[in-house]
């Protein structure tokens, strides 16, 4: 793509969230500059991690990263680091990402007055997941004195958010303990205390299944596989089984406890991810509570918008989150 039609598409997509932006003066939030799949050039993104912005270069041939990085600082004049992520570079490095401008990138992000650690070069992705803001202000609004069992919980920021919130109990499960220590730092920040009782690091099918063994309930359980993984231990395949990680959680959860339950698989339609969830509804003991949307910087489209590969309504995004209310 041309250099004057990229900076056309991309100033369009800034000024899509110029509003949003300027609610966070400090420039300490954690937002979605560009979705380059509904925006105009799907093979990009572009992330503001505090003042560090984040590209996320899926093209073979590699952008023009003077070009970018320029834009980037005659638009936002606050930055003061630039990474970028070359995602399907054979150099693992090349894929974790390079500073472009700057001498070190952002360390935390604050997120409804909660501050998340971050690690901007440890992973490909951003090991922060801003699309999720509005579950962690649920979390932080609903989990008051509640017991709280995070799966798959990567850098831990969903038990984060639970934890500020008030949880009386926090356990975070994630097969990386190298990523959880993130959740440590995370903690700290917020005047939180952490110990190793907070974590189980392994395989989620042999942990869930002792924590049933050991007949443990939790007032919330929180189900955010990948969309597809295969382990030694078992399978998930969030667009073909949406419902096998859930089953597996299912008995984990407390009278009216609640499960929450993340499901990204693009191209899993919402209808058809509702009438599974209605399917296990359908005996009464579970009922949908409600669906959390995904932020509105996430969901900006250009004049001639690209559909998703699978319509994601009732959702507002293929990232689809529901809350659902157990019974025993």
């Amino acid at each position: 793509m041309e250099n004057q039609t990229l900076a056309q598409i991309l100033t369009a997509a800034f000024s899509r969230r110029q509003d949003l932006l300027q609610t966070d003066t400090p420039h300490r939030g954690a937002w979605r500059l560009f979705n380059g799949f509904t925006e105009g050039f799907g093979d990009l993104a572009i992330d503001l991690m505090g003042r560090t912005a984040v590209v996320q270069d899926y093209t073979q041939e590699g952008v023009n990263e003077d070009f970018i990085r320029d834009l980037l600082l005659q638009k936002f004049d606050f930055l003061q680091a630039v990474i970028l992520k070359k995602r399907n570079s054979a150099d693992a490095a090349q894929r974790n990402g390079k500073l472009v401008y700057g001498e070190k990138p952002d360390t935390f992000v604050v997120e409804h007055r909660v501050r998340y650690a971050i690690d901007l070069m440890m992973n490909h992705d951003n090991g922060f997941y801003s699309d999720t803001r509005l579950l962690r202000k649920y979390l932080l609004e609903n989990m008051q004195n509640k017991s709280v069992l995070n799966t798959f919980a990567y850098t831990g920021s969903l038990g984060v958010a639970a934890a500020a919130g008030g949880a009386a109990r926090v356990l975070q499960t994630d097969l990386s303990n190298k990523f959880l220590q993130t959740a440590y730092r995370s903690a700290s920040l917020n005047g939180l205390t952490f110990t190793r009782k907070n974590f189980k690091f392994g395989d989620f099918f042999p942990i869930t299944a002792a924590l049933r063994k050991e007949d443990v309930r939790f007032d919330c359980v929180i189900v955010d596989p990948p969309f597809f993984s295969r382990t030694g231990k078992g399978l998930i395949d969030q667009a073909n089984n949406p419902l096998g990680v859930i089953n597996k959680v299912r008995p984990l959860v407390a009278e009216n406890g609640i499960l929450i339950a993340v499901n990204n698989a693009l191209y899993l339609s919402g209808s058809d991810y509702m009438k599974s969830l209605e399917s296990i509804c359908s005996d009464g003991y579970l009922t949908i509570e409600k669906l959390i949307d995904i932020p509105e910087d996430f969901c900006c489209k250009s004049a001639v918008p690209v559909p998703y590969p699978a319509d994601p309504a009732p959702f507002n995004h293929p990232t689809k989150i529901a809350v659902l209310r157990v019974q025993k």
